[in-house]
């Protein structure tokens, strides 16, 4: 194996006498080993210079950071060298090794951490933990299901329905609280250029739907198919420029269509 010394990007164990010494030619040769390596590298991209070890007596290994997300702390490894009492210096051999800790797995992050927003997609399933701050039990009539009175029982799951209840559970006050962060922080919300901009705030506007409930009392929907925020929920004080009571220009005065006189003839007399 190539030898490295102190300050190696590598680690294989040394070969080479400590008495040896880095060659200066060898070592000033940076342009042409990074020349080598990005002849050898092609998509793979070659970086930035990581440092240069002495191999032997005019000889020496260059180090550069591979460009490639496949392939953290890797290094290019180009050997330079010289003939005794020659001046040129050649490129023996460029190779991709790694670094200390470059075929280490990734410290193991569990899935519940890794995952963020927006990132559920079609047929994935985002388990729920039993446990979850955001959530509480709701109310579903469950409690009245031995009710001997079935027609008593069927008007208490009627009424249950009719108020949006029914649901084993709902959102916790953490729930609505971060929620509530979260949209105002967010493009909906009040801190951005288009709310900056906007003639008016969005709940003076006739394509603001408001949300039940106490979430309601600050945001709503985008209604406005050419507003950048339809569909969206947005605070009660965003705005853009697609509000309802922003009318069209004002026009001149119609002077209507020209009218041409196609039946009085006009007579010229001659001497």
């Amino acid at each position: 194996m190539r030898p490295c010394c102190a300050g190696s990007p590598t680690s294989w164990s040394s070969e080479v006498p400590a008495t040896v010494e880095l060659d200066t030619a060898c070592a000033e040769a940076v342009d042409l080993a990074r020349a080598a390596a990005v002849r050898r590298a092609g998509v793979f991209g070659v970086g930035e210079h990581r440092g240069v070890t002495a191999d032997g007596v005019r000889v020496a290994t260059h180090y550069f950071a591979v460009d490639h997300p496949a392939y953290p702390g890797w290094n290019w490894a180009v050997t330079v060298a010289r003939a005794s009492r020659g001046r040129v210096v050649t490129v023996n051999e460029v190779t991709m090794v790694p670094s200390d800790g470059a075929l280490l797995a990734a410290p193991w992050v569990p899935w519940a951490d890794r995952i963020s927003g927006g990132d559920i997609t079609p047929g994935a399933l985002l388990p729920t933990p039993a446990d979850d701050v955001r959530l509480e039990p709701g109310y579903t009539g469950g409690e009245d299901a031995s009710d001997p009175d079935p027609a008593e029982s069927s008007q208490i799951r009627a009424v249950v329905a009719e108020l949006g209840l029914g649901r084993e559970r709902v959102l916790s006050p953490v729930g609505r609280d971060l929620a509530a962060e979260r949209w105002i922080a967010g493009d909906g919300g009040p801190d951005n250029p288009m709310t900056q901009q906007a003639p008016a705030l969005c709940e003076t506007c006739g394509y603001f739907l408001p949300l039940q409930g106490r979430l309601g009392e600050v945001f709503g929907v985008c209604a406005n198919e050419f507003s950048p925020s339809d569909g969206r929920v947005i605070s009660r004080d965003h705005g853009c420029g697609g509000h309802s009571d922003v009318g069209e220009p004002r026009r001149g005065v119609d002077l209507g269509q020209p009218m041409w006189d196609t039946i009085t003839t006009d007579e010229f007399l001659f001497d």
